[in-house]
């Protein structure tokens, strides 16, 4: 049930022009799992970064610019999936913060990138009915872009981290609709417990109730163990 609720809220998010979610709970609470599942409801390509020992800021600008040329100029509505394990740089946010906020990303594409996603979109700015003047042009390819391109960030609130880019980089908060994955339920841990015990031959139900009992009342007692 709380799987269903959440993939709900993440789908009414994101399927909504300028639509993008922050995702708010521990690591392994399934943040990145149903957001996957809700851009498959919404009919949305998901693209995630790759992060290698090399991984710096220009490749990150690269990776960008794949999205932005994916929905600004060929139209495919996008969900990108961002979680916090991928901030090898806190110079990421700065262009995430620019990204939420307007759409803009100052330097993120040369001159000439420029002026040639201006003629591939030159004629659906005059299908519009707008002047395909340069910044008309750009203007147009921006306002694309945030309509068709979804940012889903998968955060946890662990430590200080989270609170301190929060105040430093303000559109991670104010540009998106939060979602907070809260600890599961004891009836959702038993439920996952008899799932995995279900398949296992030679020990009646009433063991397998009580063993799936006993697995929920652990996870949660470490838990606590580990908050504490």
């Amino acid at each position: 049930t709380d799987a269903m609720e959440h993939v709900s809220r993440i789908a009414r998010v994101i399927e909504q022009p300028r639509g993008n979610a922050l995702l708010v709970g521990v690591g392994g609470s399934g943040k990145q799992s149903l957001a996957k599942l809700a851009a498959f409801i919404c009919q949305y390509e998901v693209f995630q970064i790759t992060i290698t020992a090399s991984y710096k800021l220009a490749d990150f600008k690269e990776n960008l610019q794949t999205i932005y040329m994916k929905a600004g100029v060929k139209g495919i509505g996008t969900l990108f999936l961002f979680t916090d394990q991928q901030i090898v740089d806190e110079r990421f946010l700065v262009l995430l913060n620019d990204m939420l906020a307007s759409g803009n990303i100052p330097d993120l594409f040369p001159a000439d990138e420029m002026d040639n996603i201006n003629n591939a979109i030159r004629s659906e700015v005059k299908q519009a009915g707008l002047m395909d003047t340069k910044d008309e042009c750009w203007a147009f390819f921006i306002e694309k872009v945030r309509k068709l391109l979804h940012v889903a960030l998968c955060f946890s609130p662990v430590g200080d981290k989270f609170r301190v880019r929060a105040r430093q980089f303000p559109a991670l908060v104010s540009c998106t609709q939060i979602d907070w994955f809260h600890a599961w339920s004891q009836e959702a841990l038993v439920a996952v417990a008899q799932r995995f015990l279900g398949g296992m031959d030679g020990w009646d139900d009433e063991l397998k109730e009580n063993m799936a009992a006993h697995m929920a009342f652990v996870h949660t007692q470490v838990s606590i163990q580990s908050e504490q």
